[in-house]
């Protein structure tokens, strides 16, 4: 699995990685993640890089630590990256979409009728 693009911190993508894993149940609530080493001996990187990214997560409340055992993944972790990541979607596909729509005169029934035609009518 290829994790590392040079156009982004490295310790930012470890991060990102660990919050895709969270979300899509590879690492549910309260389980143990993985220690530094090992995501350095995965990714091929340094443990203090894979620290620093695991670090980001335990600053904003996603990871917590049990002091002698691991890092594990807190409660509600889900849930919060879940509304982290709507917020990002809409920031960087809804609001482009629709000034783009607007510049091009897109009306707002045929922006949902795109939509629509996009999802394949499900």
């Amino acid at each position: 699995m290829t994790l590392i693009d040079d156009s982004r911190p490295i310790f930012v993508q470890i991060a990102e990685r660990i919050e895709n894993d969270i979300i899509e149940g590879g690492m549910p609530e309260e389980s143990q993640v993985p220690s530094t080493n090992q995501f350095a001996a995965f990714y091929q990187i340094n443990p203090a890089t894979a620290a620093k990214g695991v670090n980001l997560l335990v600053d904003q409340g996603i990871l917590y630590k049990k002091r002698g055992i691991g890092m594990f993944v807190a409660s509600g972790a889900r849930a919060q990256l879940m509304e982290k990541r709507r917020e990002q979607f809409f920031e960087q596909y809804v609001v482009t979409m629709v000034r783009e729509a607007e510049k091009l005169g897109i009306t707002s029934e045929q922006l949902m009728d795109m939509i629509q035609r996009g999802d394949g009518g499900k």
